[in-house]
């Protein structure tokens, strides 16, 4: 049996291993389940505001700062691609590239609609709020895919640089945006100082979601054939953040709730990721998740 100051100390360092083999093994199990087509490929990861201003704006902010922390925690590379600031606080979107072990994989989980529920810091009444925020995740396609992306189809323009990133950015018509005409999809970054860098940047994320919409399109043509009828994606809430009255974070899709809030926005998210692959996984093979 363990006693005195120094077996304390043991104790705890003990503590704190078997916390981190937890936490690997869990990655592990995460890893392992990482199956798909296109679950190798990094990340193109948006953000959006729904309706509700400053508080909205705030929120996608949050998020913003929960996924780049736990990109950080992986060890993954990270680039804001675009990020147009709020009137007040926070952001009205920001698209942001992450690369490294598997990111597509992993964040197409949290692809969907998150919703806080808090006191607003910006209410003067101190009432609570509901805040909904969009969460895009599409792969960012190497070379090997193509994608057949017209010059005649593309509008391009360029404009001055809003944000921060030196006195050419913002002195020089730097920033670049797309627009793909036949399917409206509309790209665009400003975060490097040269235009010829923003416009290689904004292909890249508009071969992107060319790409996605493709695949999407044929998901919807399969799914009409067997007859499926599923949710659209923007209207479905996939998972809620409450501060207040009590605290919970709780994922629709698989029930899994945290209580440790905190915890959750500085980026331990695995869990949920974990939840919904495990779940993934289960209707694959035609079982109910957990058995």
């Amino acid at each position: 049996m363990l006693g005195g100051k120094n077996d304390t100390e043991v104790e705890n360092e003990i503590s704190i291993e078997i916390a981190r083999l937890d936490k690997e093994i869990d990655r592990m199990e995460t890893d392992y389940f990482l199956s798909e087509e296109y679950d190798h490929l990094g990340a193109i990861v948006s953000i959006h505001p729904g309706a509700g201003g400053t508080e909205a704006q705030d929120w996608a902010q949050m998020l913003m700062r929960m996924y780049m922390r736990w990109a950080e925690d992986r060890k993954l590379k990270t680039e804001i691609l675009d990020m147009t600031p709020g009137d007040e606080a926070g952001i009205k979107s920001v698209t942001v590239t992450m690369d490294g072990d598997h990111p597509y994989g992993l964040l197409r989980s949290e692809k969907g609609v998150h919703r806080l529920v808090r006191i607003s810091p910006y209410d003067s009444n101190k009432r609570r709020h509901t805040s909904f925020a969009s969460v895009d995740v599409i792969p960012q396609i190497d070379d090997e895919i193509k994608v057949d992306i017209k010059d005649e189809d593309l509008r391009i323009d360029t404009y001055r640089a809003s944000g921060a990133g030196g006195q050419l950015v913002n002195k020089t018509d730097s920033a670049v945006r797309i627009t793909h005409i036949p399917t409206n999809t509309v790209v665009q970054c400003q975060n490097e100082r040269s235009q010829h860098q923003n416009r290689a940047l904004a292909m890249t994320v508009l071969r992107a979601r060319l790409f996605e919409l493709a695949r999407q399109e044929q998901k919807d043509k399969l799914n009409k054939i067997r007859g499926e009828h599923k949710k659209i994606e923007w209207g479905s809430q996939i998972r809620s953040y409450v501060f207040q009255p009590y605290q919970q974070v709780k994922d629709m899709r698989t029930g899994l709730e945290i209580h440790d809030v905190l915890s959750v926005m500085n980026g331990e998210i695995d869990p949920f990721i974990t939840a919904f692959l495990r779940r993934e996984a289960a209707e694959k093979i035609g079982r109910p998740p957990g058995a």
